[in-house]
């Protein structure tokens, strides 16, 4: 099973299992991480805002029009930003690694 890394605000790494199909999102609720979804995953919000390590953001499909609008009311915006709700794990990102920002 693929795995991926949830970076803590305070550089604490957490290795998880992350089944294909699921969302970044629902990886983190699966697994207990402080990713709130407050949308459930509906892309209303910008709740589940992670960023994305840098090695790993060329990997990831572009965002959409939605996405970046959602992103806009993101706090700690960064180049390589995304909603969880949006990344979809699948076998080529086995390994992927995304931190969560500090909360405002």
């Amino acid at each position: 099973m693929p795995h991926m890394i949830f970076v803590e605000p305070d550089g604490t790494e957490r290795k998880v299992d992350a089944p294909v199909g699921l969302s970044v999102l629902e990886i983190a609720h699966k697994h207990g991480v402080d990713l709130e979804g407050a949308c459930e995953g509906s892309l209303a919000c910008a709740t589940c805002h992670v960023i994305v390590d840098p090695s790993w953001a060329p990997k990831l499909s572009e965002a959409t029009e939605d996405e970046e609008d959602m992103l806009d009311l993101a706090f700690g915006l960064e180049a390589t930003s995304r909603l969880g709700c949006q990344i979809i794990m699948n076998d080529e990102l086995d390994g992927l690694t995304v931190r969560l920002p500090r909360k405002s």
